[in-house]
């Protein structure tokens, strides 16, 4: 294929997929008709706080009836990881342009009485008959159609995390998400704006334009969706466990589905489809310890090595002002180019890379080539690879009574992933496999290909995720995470130095207006939106003055990522539990501070507290 066409096709791509998501920031409803509307069908948003307190518990999720369902688990009685199970579902019914079961997720749980952190990885796999050159002669069905799904792992990874921590039972965690499907949920303004970019996706498929545009006409937001046949699927796994869709009349229909429409997933396919448990990654920097997940996620090693070169500056004052907001970018920027050398470790060695990536002295290092007064080419970095630009998205974050955590991150790729909905199951495709990188690829980088993250049947590709439980002296100090593919470990980073380091309180932490990078093209981006309920976010005329005089050129955008955070204050808490029987003295100690939970208002986010 002629490079020209092939950067045709990507300019068609980001139109259709990562167009639409930098759309998506820019919330404005002009004229007072749509303003009117959205108030009055949407007033649970408008009425309800960013923020939530409480001693008990608390759900972060990128939609308010979602962490309405997760506190009423934890209510309950439910562990956070049974929060977790149902506030997924439900996000996967309301939000399904960004998640749901036809996709993967990464998990970090954190237990209180053990201390320990386990990593759970349900990101997708390749196919088994997948192979790096499938995508030779015909580069978009990388990212649209059902070629480009990977094995679903949601579900899975579900039932893994129920089975270790769960307390209720594996039925009642479904409901919610089964009656909003069934019965009809609001479109909420994210939503109804997705919709409404993706118009030409949904109206060519059958089964999006089923749910998404019935009669022939665009939901909107406001408007009530139905999507039954999702309503009985998940009954049917409530009923039968995950079993029923990796090895029962479910998956037996929905591979049906996928291969009508030129996927190549099997049966065999969902039977070896298997979850991986690990220790979390742990990471030591400015004073706090950040648990999150290992490879083929870069986020806990790109956020590592970040923290650690800013920490090379021997002080918290080294962040702040428009010096610091300078310093962060080129930091960013040498991560990026080195965590695509990242990869599957299942798959390619990538322990020295990780080895560097968790290493203050590697830090130190890079360090010392940012210079104050001036930023540099691409090049000066040292990438070697194109970059891989992931989209999409949706996270949460809980805190149950006991002080037990989830940072979660699920997702479809991009917006609607595949663009295909499988109609006898209601399951919106991923196009997961577009985070592969592939031999034949000419990006935006003018880069050669990543060689470890190329496709392997069973392996799964490299991602921006980056669920983190954030830790002081042992005891709870927060959770955090965000959507918004390449963007997401950069947001993260922002959002925890605005609370932890430069003492912000946690919805200015949140709402405060993030910059990121892309290494190529050589821009710096920065926000400039208006929010859904009407705030306006933008990077500060002299950060921008700043910045320039240093050489950065910079681009306005509308849009990057969306975030949420809890954090306990541990100054005074309220109870410390005794310890238990046969444990040291102070061994056992839980602290139980105020939680406070904050959804990023960039999207419908609502939290909600015991």
């Amino acid at each position: 294929m002629e490079m020209k066409e092939t950067e045709e096709r990507y300019k068609i791509i980001d139109q259709a997929f990562g167009g639409a998501f930098v759309v998506l920031g820019l919330v404005v409803y002009y004229g007072s008709d749509h303003r009117e509307q959205r108030e009055k069908k949407y007033e649970q948003r408008t009425e309800a706080s960013d923020v939530a307190e409480s001693k008990h518990g608390v759900v972060a999720a990128d939609d308010g009836r979602c962490s309405d369902i997760g506190v009423s688990v934890l209510r309950d009685g439910g562990h956070a990881v049974d929060g977790a199970v149902a506030t997924a579902l439900c996000l996967g019914v309301v939000n399904p342009m960004s998640s749901g079961i036809g996709g993967g997720s990464f998990m970090v749980v954190r237990s209180s009485s053990t201390s320990k952190a386990e990593a759970f990885n349900m990101r997708e796999t390749a196919p088994l008959a997948a192979s790096k050159d499938m995508y030779e002669f015909n580069p978009l069905s990388k990212y649209i159609g059902a070629l480009s799904m990977g094995v679903p792992g949601e579900l899975a990874g579900l039932r893994e995390a129920w089975s270790k921590y769960g307390r209720l039972t594996w039925k009642a965690l479904f409901q919610p998400a089964i009656r909003l499907a069934r019965d009809g949920f609001v479109v909420a303004p994210y939503l109804g704006l997705a919709i409404e970019k993706s118009e030409e996706l949904i109206l060519s498929d059958p089964g999006l334009r089923k749910v998404f545009a019935p009669n022939g006409q665009l939901l909107r937001s406001g408007d009530t969706c139905y999507n039954v046949e999702l309503g009985n699927t998940l009954e049917a796994v409530a009923e039968h466990g995950p079993q029923v869709f990796y090895n029962g009349t479910i998956g037996e229909n929905f591979v049906r589905d996928v291969r009508q429409v030129g996927g190549i997933l099997t049966m065999e396919d969902l039977r070896h489809y298997k979850v991986e448990i690990t220790d979390a990654m742990s990471v030591n920097a400015m004073g706090y310890t950040m648990l999150g997940m290992p490879p083929p996620s870069s986020g806990t090693p790109g956020l590592a090595l970040v923290l650690h070169i800013l920490d090379s500056y021997g002080s918290s004052d080294a962040v702040k002002g428009p010096l610091g907001l300078h310093r962060l970018i080129e930091a960013i920027k040498h991560m990026l180019a080195i965590r695509m050398n990242l990869g599957d470790p299942d798959f390619v060695n990538v322990t020295d890379w990780i080895t560097d990536m968790l290493s203050p002295s590697f830090a130190k290092s890079l360090w010392q080539k940012i210079f104050d007064n001036t930023t540099f080419p691409p090049e000066y970095y040292m990438n070697r690879y194109s970059q891989l630009r992931d989209h999409g998205t949706s996270h949460f974050c809980i805190v149950d009574s006991d002080r037990n955590a989830v940072a979660m991150t699920t997702t479809v790729n991009y917006y609607f992933g595949a663009g295909v909905l499988s109609p006898s199951t209601g399951i919106v495709l991923n196009n997961e496999m577009g985070d592969f990188s592939t031999p034949t690829e000419i990006s935006v980088d003018k880069l050669p290909p990543a060689p470890a993250n190329f496709v392997e049947p069973k392996k799964r590709p490299l991602s921006s995720m980056t669920p983190i439980i954030i830790l002081k002296d042992n005891q709870l100090a927060g959770v955090i995470g965000g959507s918004g593919g390449i963007f997401i470990t950069p947001a993260v980073i922002q959002v925890f130095l605005n609370h932890f380091v430069l003492g912000m309180e946690p919805l200015t932490a949140v709402q405060y207006p993030r910059v990121f990078h892309e290494l190529v093209p050589n821009k710096v981006l920065y926000e400039n939106l208006t929010m859904i309920d009407g705030d306006h976010i933008e990077l500060s005329n002299e950060r921008k003055v700043f910045l320039k005089e240093r050489g950065h050129e910079l681009e306005a955008q509308a849009g990057g990522a969306i975030c949420q955070l809890v954090v306990q204050n541990l100054a005074n808490p309220f109870i410390v539990t005794s310890r238990k029987i046969g444990e040291q003295p102070n061994s056992g100690q839980v602290f139980h501070g105020i939680l406070t939970a904050v959804s990023d208002p960039r999207k419908d986010g609502r939290p909600a507290g015991l």
